[in-house]
């Protein structure tokens, strides 16, 4: 944790007020400036990401009593799209192999996600297409998966309208859950949809009852998180990820816009 604003902070309160007082009201308001700026300062993919995710991806796998060729090479996929260096790549199989292990603690695997995810809606979607092609390896979305997985989008803040839309962009069919925790049930790496298959509704996270004002404010919401630049320390490819998704949200703005006839 930095301790530079609160240094800062005692010095200047040394200065103006030349008092003790002065000097712990400068450390206080100085406390403040270095979780703000920790706050805002994208996180590390190294640090804080790896462990935890490849440790649910572990769980995601074994969660329905065994783990397929299929789920390996997906996560071996996700090794290589994240371009782990040998060390790293050595830690992504101990946390996998720890995952799939009996009495893994999803809870803490998944409270780990978030911290690093820092409450920030972009992080939160990187972590999901991060795990979509393992959860959808073996054709279909079963119920011990959708159990976690839902358990994982509740804590990330991510609804099913954005995983609807995070599923159908990588090309997983999607149908709206029943009573039961499923997210839906597919065939294997069917087509990408059309982008005028897609729920536009569905990508900005809305209703299809949404007001103009609602619409409008998901809209800069999504378009602000969205942003490459503010990925922080994660490979390229995730960068361009975020650039699809970009103008997947401008395009379902759009058309939402020319059907509801506003500007």
């Amino acid at each position: 944790m930095s301790i530079i604003g609160k240094i800062v902070g005692a010095l200047l309160g040394l200065l103006l007020f030349r008092s003790v007082a002065g000097a712990i009201i400068g450390v206080v308001l100085g406390h403040v400036y270095d979780k703000t700026v920790a706050h805002l300062r994208p996180p590390s993919m190294e640090h804080g990401l790896i462990d935890p995710l490849f440790a649910m991806a572990g769980a995601l796998a074994k969660s329905d009593g065994r783990v397929s060729e299929s789920e390996i090479t997906a996560t071996e996929a996700l090794m290589t799209y994240l371009r782990l260096n040998p060390e790293q790549r050595q830690q992504a199989i101990e946390q996998f192999t720890h995952g799939k292990q009996e009495g893994f603690n999803t809870y803490q695997a998944i409270a780990q996600l978030s911290a690093w995810c820092q409450g920030r809606g972009d992080l939160a979607i990187i972590v999901i297409d991060l795990l979509l092609d393992l959860v959808y390896a073996e054709g279909e979305l079963v119920q011990a998966k959708a159990v976690l997985l839902r358990r994982l989008c509740v804590a990330l803040r991510v609804s099913e309208q954005t995983f609807a839309w995070l599923a159908s962009a990588k090309g997983y069919a999607w149908s709206r859950p029943g009573p039961s925790p499923d997210f839906g049930r597919g065939p294997q790496a069917p087509p990408r949809p059309p982008p005028s298959g897609v729920d536009p509704y569905a990508v900005l996270g809305i209703e299809r009852d949404a007001s103009e004002r609602d619409i409008k404010k998901a809209w800069r919401r999504l378009i602000s998180q969205h942003h490459p630049d503010k990925l922080g320390d994660v490979p390229d490819e995730l960068k361009r990820r975020a650039e699809e998704r970009a103008r997947d949200i401008n395009a379902a703005y759009e058309r939402i816009k020319v059907e509801r006839g506003f500007r």
